[in-house]
């Protein structure tokens, strides 16, 4: 099913390229976090348009009878509600026909582990400046930390097909063609950085292991022509397997996630990730391979700050930090008496704030956003 093809036939006559309304261009359709349109403003901007079905309970700007629309990006908040009243207007009674088509392709008894098959791979993401693609072999994710804010957005397109809700980290769609679409890809679309990115599903999380997804798509990416430059982010050790493949590419860098540097504080919030020495090996054993090693803290957790700077110190090229972004369903673990101050945005901001001072005392660069700066597509 090729849900893209379902959107531009929602809010038809609307086409890429087109314009929605006066200073509103549709820029791309995309299915890698659930349906989304996205919208190119007179300014640059870029606002992403969410389509859930309305039965997902999820909060939105605008809605139809069965669908709702939420907005992100860097647009002011009146901006992205007027944009999703002004996409529901253009939907109007086409909504019924979207959720049945989604529904058609679902299966009320569909396994945990389900194989699916995919006709496109890399999704267009950043600014026009600054463009890259995402790379998900897998949707749904065996790791399953609560706080994840996917799993809400994953939620809302497995309800849209008419799949059975189950708990985050229960559940992945395995893409099994990925690695001959991403070949196909790679010969024909615009040369990019492509980041796999553990916001849809971590590319070695557990069933990795077994099936060797992420390891074909690398070396799909390898025998291309020109190979891209390429991100992996994981909280996995996994990763260590493939640094043969990363170390024969122009540019490769993997991101390891190292929120805190208390072991018992991440066996609280990532039970089913690699413990803290295992990322710490890992990311040496990167650095040994000729690999960029990157860290990404997100979200601060507790723990000895310059503890936790001196590691990074050690390990890394650069670090990626920013702050909690919704406790998704990680409340329960916030209320630990031990833990509850860091689900406080102060405290989130304070935490960050210590650990880029300490780390600029150890001369390791701190940056923000979804792409190292020194990776270009060049």
């Amino acid at each position: 099913m090729d849900v893209r093809a379902l959107l531009l036939e929602l809010i038809a006559p609307t086409a890429i390229g087109d314009e929605l309304a006066p200073g509103v261009r549709l820029a791309r359709v995309a299915d890698d976090l659930g349906p989304r349109l996205t919208f190119a403003l007179a300014d640059g901007a870029e606002v992403d348009v969410e389509v859930s079905p309305a039965t997902a309970g999820l909060r939105h700007a605008a809605r139809t009878a069965h669908l709702t629309l939420a907005y992100r990006g860097r647009a002011a908040s009146a901006v992205g509600a007027a944009l999703c009243a002004t996409v529901a207007a253009r939907i109007g009674d086409r909504d019924a026909g979207f959720v049945a088509a989604l529904a058609a392709a679902g299966a009320a008894d569909a396994p945990r582990v389900r194989e699916v098959t995919v006709d496109h791979l890399l999704e267009l993401a950043g600014p026009p400046a600054a463009r890259f693609y995402t790379c998900s072999p897998y949707v749904g994710c065996l790791i399953g930390c609560r706080f994840c804010y996917a799993q809400e957005r994953l939620a809302a397109g497995r309800a849209a097909a008419g799949l059975p809700m189950a708990p985050w980290g229960s559940w992945v769609d395995v893409r099994v063609n990925a690695a001959a679409v991403l070949a196909d890809e790679l010969a024909r679309l615009p040369r990019y950085p492509i980041k796999f990115c553990p916001i849809v599903s971590d590319p070695y999380h557990a069933i990795e292991a077994r099936l060797g997804l992420t390891r074909a798509c690398l070396a799909a990416i390898a025998a291309a022509a020109a190979p891209p430059p390429v991100l992996l982010l994981t909280r996995a050790a996994l990763v260590t397997r493939d640094l043969d493949l990363l170390a024969a590419l122009p540019w490769a860098g993997v991101g390891v996630s190292l929120p805190t540097i208390d072991d018992d504080v991440r066996a609280h919030f990532e039970p089913r990730a690699a413990p803290i020495a295992a990322r710490l090996a890992t990311l040496a054993a990167i650095r040994a391979a000729g690999v960029a090693p990157i860290a990404v803290g997100q979200p601060m957790l507790p723990g000895p700050v310059d503890a936790l700077a001196d590691a990074l110190a050690a390990h890394v090229d650069s670090v990626s930090l920013d702050v909690l972004r919704g406790e998704g369903r990680a409340g329960p673990l916030f209320d630990d008496p031990r833990f509850a101050a860091a689900r406080a945005a102060g405290w989130q901001t304070e935490r960050l704030a210590a650990l880029t001072a300490a780390l600029a005392e150890r001369h390791v660069p701190v940056w923000s956003g979804e792409l190292p700066p020194n990776l270009t597509a060049d």
